[in-house]
């Protein structure tokens, strides 16, 4: 299957490629076309914007950079138009992806979005329009399944991906949804939308490549 992938900040690059891989394990045939970052072109996507020239935080930052959005959104389209895909996989995003999956639907291609927008905190209004153009969620938090399933909307518990990058980048044991790490395990995590708290610190060379901060935290 053809999957175009869109993720338009640095954790939403780490989710899709994490994702990219598990379906390539089970579809071979798997290619992808994306908007996202170094991540997501390591596992096979074939790159069209980085994130870099996507993440404009904040209203200001915003309507200064307007036209160069409905360029984006326009860019977009006609790309997904070209190329075809059989399904649409969005990575939060919101502002960009909801907007992108209407006109997917339209167009009557397979709408996925993995990690889902915080509606259940702010905004709730967006889920019509959420169960009108998106036919599966993935959501990573336990309460979010019980909140897609009131709206009748197609939705599977996935698990927050952070466990599985722990495990892998750490060498700590997962088990199913459970982290049996050792006490005393120092840990780095992206932060989300590379806002990291006060008391963050610097860790890795390759947190400061990215956008944003990483936040170091110690398990007891």
């Amino acid at each position: 299957m053809k999957y175009y992938v869109i993720a338009g900040e640095a954790s939403g690059d780490l989710h899709a490629s994490n994702l990219m891989k598990a379906i390539r394990e089970n579809d071979k045939q798997a290619s992808f076309r994306c908007w996202g970052g170094d991540l997501m072109q390591e596992q096979g996507g074939e790159l069209v914007k980085h994130y870099r020239d996507l993440a404009f935080m904040g209203f200001i930052e915003v309507i200064a950079n307007l036209r160069t959005i409905l360029k984006n959104i326009k860019f977009c389209k006609e790309d997904i138009l070209a190329w075809k895909p059989d399904a649409m996989i969005f990575i939060d995003y919101p502002g960009f992806n909801l907007r992108i999956a209407e006109f997917a639907r339209e167009q009557g291609i397979k709408t996925i979005y993995y990690i889902s927008p915080q509606i259940w905190a702010w905004k709730e209004s967006r889920i019509h329009k959420i169960k009108r153009d998106i036919d599966k969620m993935m959501v990573i938090l336990p309460f979010e399944k019980d909140f897609y399933q009131k709206w009748g909307m197609e939705v599977d518990f996935v698990g927050h991906p952070l466990l599985d990058e722990i495990g892998t980048r750490n060498g700590l044991t997962i088990i199913g949804k459970r982290n049996t790490a050792s006490p005393k395990t120092k840990s780095s995590l992206p932060s989300y939308r590379g806002v990291g708290s006060k008391k963050s610190t610097p860790c890795c060379p390759s947190c400061s490549r990215r956008r944003g901060t990483c936040m170091t935290t110690t398990s007891s």
